[in-house]
């Protein structure tokens, strides 16, 4: 499995496992991130930070931090 910042642009991918604890897995799910949740990556910043994506119709970026806290297949 890889992470959600080494997706590239233009990839769907599903969310498999979020790692981290506390306060900050908390807030990825309120995000809408969620297990079996398909994620679209529209945009990656020229330095690599934020992520932009599309998570259940809406767009949302992320900080490379939080990504590296997804992992997808």
């Amino acid at each position: 499995m890889k992470t959600l910042k080494e997706v590239r642009c233009g990839e769907t991918v599903q969310v498999k496992k979020l790692e981290g604890a506390g306060a900050v897995k908390r807030r990825i799910m309120d995000m809408g991130i969620t297990k079996g949740t398909d994620i679209f990556v529209r945009k990656v910043a020229p330095l690599g930070d934020p992520i932009e994506v599309t998570v259940r119709g809406y767009e949302l970026s992320l900080r490379k931090g939080d990504a590296e806290n997804i992992l997808v297949d």
